[in-house]
């Protein structure tokens, strides 16, 4: 990055040091410890602990056998320790080394997400973040899911990241991330920004399991850009406890025939606080998008937010949004907006949070199943999201996150 462009970036982050969160809950960054971005080594995966590589599986990512993905990333607080490529056409490596290696980077970075949205974005850029690179050449198609490891490790710590994710045009990525943890009880806060850039006729499927621990914090910060006839497809699942959740990633269709679709399951289990949501801006004719959550509280409290802006001809979008309480405590509060601003868009939604009707129950259980099958097995019913495009692997590794996670929660 030029020394032009990161006075510019870090004047706005110190404007916004003390900007208070948007969303939801905030939290003083002063109870954690902060460190700057270390330079990116390079460790064999075999020598990756046994514990740490069972932790990382939890949320997805596979370290035994790369053979099954087209690239491997894994991060270990703010230091990146492994990345590599198995396919042609596919890059993927640290921000720090990848913007030392094209200079024609600074030009996407900060352009999706702002740099002064508020503290959490000022923090990652004051203190050089890193994260992943990872970049489709024209024309290149994935073979298998390219998979990234954001895994803190150190108790008190604030882990701060910047991600790119660019599809040169006629290129498909496919995509699975996972986040999680080392420790059980002890606080961490994590602070991510992911920029995606989907060029014209290109393709993106991003899968991010979240596997975090009661005392963690958690701070994504995520928009993409996608021109004509590109498609974002996101999918995020989150199902383990977390102290303090914010997500609300923003997508906008600037070029003709954009589609952008967010799937979304989250499980608050007692004390978790999750406000988490999507935005979407049809900002070109014919954009489409669909936006669909499904949320389960078991005592935490969750908002689920919805946003759709459209604002040229022949747009359309839907969201849908739906709720399931369990037991006495916990909340869901739902709140989907649309926003329409030319005759003729296309705009719907529709949101019900309820409980596990007892005449379902009793319908099972009249043949045969037990009350805790029962209940089991609608539960896995609604948790099921129908998810067009997701290629065969990637929904694998989706739905087996979502039963590993069922057998601990109910």
């Amino acid at each position: 990055m030029s020394k032009k462009v990161t006075n510019s970036y870090e004047e706005k982050a110190r404007a916004a040091e003390n900007k208070k969160a948007a969303i939801g809950d905030d939290i003083d960054l002063s109870l954690y410890k902060s460190s700057f971005a270390q330079a990116a080594t390079h460790v064999d995966t075999k020598n990756i602990s046994k514990k740490d590589k069972g932790l990382m599986l939890s949320a997805g990512v596979m370290l035994d056998d790369l053979s099954q993905r087209s690239g491997t990333f894994v991060q270990m607080d703010n230091t990146p320790i492994h990345s590599s490529i198995r396919q042609e056409g596919i890059e993927i490596m640290a921000t720090s080394q990848a913007m030392a290696k094209y200079e024609w980077l600074k030009d996407y970075w900060w352009q999706a997400v702002a740099v002064d949205a508020d503290k959490y974005t000022a923090h990652v850029e004051l203190h050089q973040s890193n994260g992943y690179f990872i970049r489709a050449l024209p024309g290149a198609k994935t073979v298998y899911p390219v998979q990234a490891c954001l895994y803190l490790n150190k108790t008190g710590l604030i882990q701060d990241v910047h991600n790119i994710v660019i599809a040169e045009e006629g290129s498909e990525l496919h995509i699975i991330t996972g986040c999680t943890t080392a420790f059980k009880n002890e606080p961490g806060l994590h602070l991510g920004v992911s920029e995606f850039f989907i060029k014209k006729d290109a393709k993106v499927t991003f899968t991010m399991i979240h596997s975090w621990t009661p005392q963690v914090g958690v701070r994504p910060r995520t928009g993409a850009i996608i021109e004509k006839n590109g498609l974002f497809l996101s999918n995020y699942v989150i199902m383990k406890p977390v102290q303090s959740l914010q997500l609300y990633p923003a997508a906008r269709c600037v070029g003709e025939n954009a589609t952008v679709r967010f799937n979304t399951v989250m499980v608050s289990p007692p004390n978790s606080k999750m406000d988490i949501g999507s935005r979407v801006f049809l900002d070109a004719k014919r954009a489409r998008t669909e936006i669909v959550s499904r949320a389960i509280t078991t005592g935490g409290d969750i908002i689920a937010r919805g946003y759709i802006d459209g604002s040229k001809p022949d747009v359309k979008g839907h969201l849908e949004c739906r709720g399931l309480i369990m037991g006495d405590s916990g909340t869901i509060h739902a709140i989907p907006e649309l926003k329409g601003t030319l005759a003729g868009v296309d705009l719907s939604h529709e949101a019900a949070v309820g409980k596990i009707a007892e005449e379902e129950v009793e319908y099972l259980m009249a043949r045969g199943l037990t009350r805790d099958e029962a209940t089991a097995a609608i539960i896995r019913g609604f948790l099921k999201v129908d998810i067009e495009g997701l290629p065969p692997m990637l929904n694998s590794e989706m739905q087996k996150a979502i039963a590993d996670s069922e057998k601990e929660l109910f």
